[in-house]
């Protein structure tokens, strides 16, 4: 077992790593909770099962955290574009977020918009746009202009479908938006056309809307309930302008 593992639990959960490295070893030998908690506990320090079952919790999402990363540096490499320096963070990486958007940019995708431009050979039209250097953006889109790319226009068009994907894969973005959820996100719910009778124990949520940081647990949990049972339309929103000021000061 990767000792760093031992480490990172012992930092997150406040036992020592010689408990952790124990009670892991029981749990990997088919010992239950229950027995570790009753009669191991001169190997756990006592650890009731609560705390054992923290530690198994918290280790199993590492374990496949760590099955995850091997997957993503292998299809990295496949593609022949792991640097040892992207490697080395990819490595050093717990937290399955942080990791997801790092292997985001590698990550195998369907025919989108931006790959059916950079196909038409508009990704150095929109390094153009992106740079921010020239205000003549539509005489630089002449020269992309094909029998696929009937004007400049749509070449413009084109090229903003592949910057549109750049700053969605951009992990300073992504957090900055994360933050815009966590501060200022809307959760709405609506009733979905024809569903008011069969959804009358959900009339409250009818036409309904609040903060997300204010909203209490058994609304999400009701409105959660009706989206899945058909009957309520559910989205959570960031204030759209907050949240384009936000990546206008990155990326402007």
């Amino acid at each position: 077992m990767n000792t760093s593992i031992y480490k990172l639990l012992s930092q997150s959960l406040g036992f020592t790593e010689k408990q952790i490295e124990k009670t892991i070893e029981l749990l990997d030998s088919g010992a239950t909770i229950p027995f570790i908690s009753r009669y191991r506990k001169e190997a756990t320090g006592s650890l009731d099962e609560v705390q054992i079952g923290n530690i198994k919790e918290a280790y199993d999402k590492l374990c496949e955290t760590e099955k995850r990363k091997k997957f993503i540096i292998s299809t990295i490499e496949e593609q022949g574009k792991l640097s040892e320096e992207l490697k080395q963070r990819i490595d050093s990486c717990w937290d399955i977020t942080e990791l997801e958007d790092i292997y985001l940019p590698y990550k195998p995708r369907r025919r989108t918009r931006a790959e059916i431009a950079r196909e038409h050979g508009l990704e150095p039209l929109a390094k153009i746009i992106m740079a921010q250097k020239s205000e003549k953006i539509k005489t630089s889109a002449a020269r992309f202009v094909t029998p696929e790319i009937p004007d400049e226009q749509t070449a413009v068009e084109g090229a903003c479908d592949i910057i549109a994907e750049w700053v969605s894969e951009n992990e300073r973005a992504r957090n900055t938006i994360r933050r815009c959820f966590e501060h200022s996100a809307v959760v709405h719910a609506k009733v979905i056309k024809g569903k008011e009778i069969e959804g009358d124990k959900y009339r409250d949520y009818f036409e309904w809307s609040e903060p997300l940081r204010r909203c209490a647990s058994h609304k999400i949990l009701a409105v959660r309930r009706g989206e899945n049972e058909g009957i309520l339309r559910v989205s959570i929103t960031p204030d759209d302008d907050t949240a384009i000021e936000r990546l206008q000061q990155i990326f402007i």
